[in-house]
C-alpha cells in the first residue's frame, strides 16, 4: 500500500521564476500560441507554465473519467488481486473509471471512486481522514496530529493520480532541458475552453511520446492530462474532467458519517506518535542507517530515461525466508510488500537474462521493470535493453 498526501491545495513542482530558468537553460518551448480559431487570447508555452505555477481557486466539484491502458498483460488481474472490484482504489490501474472529486481549502478533499460493484470514498475533513468502502460497510479513520495537518499522508493503493491536476504535477516535474514544450491546438473539455500545452521527450528511448495537458482558459487549472506511448501513439493513460463546477462544495460533502451497521477502524495515532518518539539505542540507529543507505534508491541517466535503482532486500530491511535460521517468511510490512511477496509476484513475469544475470520482466507501453534473481530493481520509462544495460554496469 503506497502513501499519497490528501492536500489538495496547488502544489506545482516547478516555481515561476524556475519556469523562466528552465526555458533560459535549455528546455525546447515552442513559439506557437492558441490557435488562430481559438476563442481564448494568445498565451505562449513559457506564459501557460507561469499561468499554471499561479493557479489557484477557493473550491470546486465535478466529475472524472479516468483511463488506463498500459499494456501490461494480465495487468487488470493483478489490479483486481491487489485492490478487489471495481470501485476499489486498486482498480485505478486498468480499465476505465469515473471519480466525483470535491475541494475546499488546503484541508477539505474528497474523492470518490465509483463502480458497478461499490463505492470507495478517501475524504480528508481537517484533521479527520476517512477511507470508506461500501463493499462490506466498512470504514477506516485517522486523526492527523495538528502539528502534521498540511501534510497529512492518506493510505491508497495506487500511486496513479486521481484528478488532472495530480497528473499535471507529475507531469510538470519532467519540464527540464530533457523536455520540448509547446502549445496545442485550442480544446474543449467539460464544456469550457482550454489551452492545450504539450510535453515531448527530447530523447528517442522514452517510451513516452508526449504529455498533452488541456488547461482552463479562465482559471488556468488542468482539466486533462493524456499521456501517449510512442509506439503507435497509444494512448495509455487519461484523465479529464467531464464536467466541473468551480463553486466552493458545501461543508457536508466533507462531513462523514459511518452508516448504520458499519464497521469502523481507528487508526492508533498515539502508538504511532508514541514509537516516534523513541530514541533508538546506538547498536539500533547503525543498523537503521545501514539499512536506509542500502536501500536508498539512485538513478542512472537523467529527464525521461532516468532509470531507477534499488536493492529490494535493503529496501525491505528484511533477509529473504531462504536465509533464515527458522525457514519461514517474513511478515508484510504495514505499507507494502514484503520481500517474499515481492519476489513471487515478480516471479508471475516473464523471466529474462543477459551478460547481467537473470531475472523477471515486467514491460509495457510506458515502462519497463527487472527484478533480478539476486534482489536487485531496475525501473523506467524506457525499453528493457535499457534496463538491461544499466543492470550490467551495476
Amino acid at each position: 500500500m503506497s502513501l499519497m498526501k490528501s492536500q489538495t491545495a496547488r502544489r506545482w513542482l516547478i516555481p515561476a521564476a524556475a519556469a523562466v530558468t528552465i526555458i533560459g537553460g535549455g528546455a525546447a518551448v515552442g513559439a506557437l500560441a492558441a490557435g488562430a480559431d481559438s476563442v481564448l487570447p494568445q498565451r505562449s508555452a513559457a506564459e501557460l507554465l507561469v499561468d499554471l505555477q499561479n493557479a489557484k481557486v477557493d473550491g470546486l466539484s465535478g466529475t472524472v473519467v479516468q483511463s488506463a491502458d498500459l499494456g501490461l498483460p494480465g495487468i487488470a488481474k493483478l489490479a483486481a488481486d491487489v485492490g478487489g472490484e471495481t470501485g476499489s482504489l486498486g482498480s485505478l490501474v486498468a480499465g476505465t473509471n469515473t471519480l466525483r472529486v470535491w475541494h475546499s481549502d488546503p484541508d477539505k478533499s474528497r474523492v470518490a471512486l465509483v463502480g458497478t460493484l461499490g463505492q470507495t470514498d478517501v475524504i480528508r475533513n481537517g484533521t479527520d481522514v476517512w477511507i470508506w468502502q461500501s463493499a462490506g460497510n466498512t470504514a477506516q479513520h485517522w486523526t492527523v496530529p495538528a502539528e502534521h495537518a498540511d501534510d497529512a499522508p492518506m493510505p491508497l493503493a495506487s500511486d496513479l493520480p486521481t484528478t488532472p491536476q495530480e497528473a499535471a504535477d507529475q507531469a510538470l516535474a519532467a519540464v527540464d532541458p530533457t523536455t520540448e514544450v509547446v502549445v496545442g491546438r485550442s480544446a474543449k473539455v467539460a464544456g469550457r475552453d482550454a489551452y492545450e500545452l504539450i510535453l515531448r521527450p527530447r530523447d528517442d528511448a522514452s517510451l513516452v511520446g508526449e504529455v498533452r495537458l488541456a488547461i482552463d482558459g479562465e482559471h488556468k487549472i488542468p482539466l486533462r492530462v493524456e499521456v501517449l506511448a510512442k509506439k503507435d501513439n497509444v494512448s495509455a493513460f487519461k484523465i479529464a474532467f467531464t464536467q466541473v463546477d468551480f463553486g466552493r462544495p458545501d461543508a457536508e460533502q466533507f462531513a462523514f458519517n459511518p452508516p448504520p451497521g458499519g464497521t469502523v477502524t481507528e487508526g492508533n495515532t498515539e502508538e504511532l506518535e508514541a514509537e516516534a518518539g523513541k530514541e533508538p539505542t546506538a547498536e539500533e540507529k547503525a543498523a537503521m542507517d545501514k539499512v536506509a543507505e542500502a536501500a536508498q534508491p539512485k538513478t542512472v541517466g537523467e529527464g525521461w530515461t532516468t532509470v531507477f535503482t534499488a536493492d529490494v532486500n535493503a529496501a525491505q530491511g528484511a533477509v529473504p525466508a531462504s536465509e533464515k535460521p527458522d525457514g519461514k517468511p517474513e511478515a508484510a510490512p504495514e505499507n507494502g510488500l514484503s520481500t517474499d511477496q515481492l519476489s513471487a509476484l515478480s516471479e508471475t513475469f516473464p523471466e529474462v537474462s543477459g551478460a547481467w544475470g537473470k531475472g523477471n520482466l515486467l514491460s509495457g507501453n510506458l515502462f519497463s521493470v527487472l527484478v533480478t534473481d539476486d534482489g536487485k530493481l531496475y525501473a523506467g520509462l524506457v525499453a528493457p535493453e535499457k534496463l538491461y544495460e544499466v543492470a550490467a554496469a551495476n
